[in-house]
């Protein structure tokens, strides 16, 4: 067995994206609930609600440090 193929931290599996998708009116999940991508003049924001259903913005930054998904995590 390749030891280096078992230890390197470059290998990611497929549902453990690096970072968010660029593309307005994609919907992710983090943390349980969805977050839209919204395309505005100045800078993208994700868009979602919090755990007491208020809204929040997120940053990709933000959004990739919460971890996230294309699919819902239950």
């Amino acid at each position: 067995m390749n030891a280096e193929a078992v230890t390197s931290p470059e290998v990611t599996s497929p549902d453990a994206p690096s970072s968010p998708p660029t593309v307005p009116s994609t919907v992710v999940w983090c943390c349980g609930r969805p977050y839209v991508l919204e395309a505005s003049p100045g800078r993208a924001r994700w868009m979602g609600n919090d755990h007491r259903g208020r809204p929040e913005a997120l940053s990709s930054a933000e959004l990739q440090r919460r971890g996230w998904s294309h699919r819902r995590a239950c």
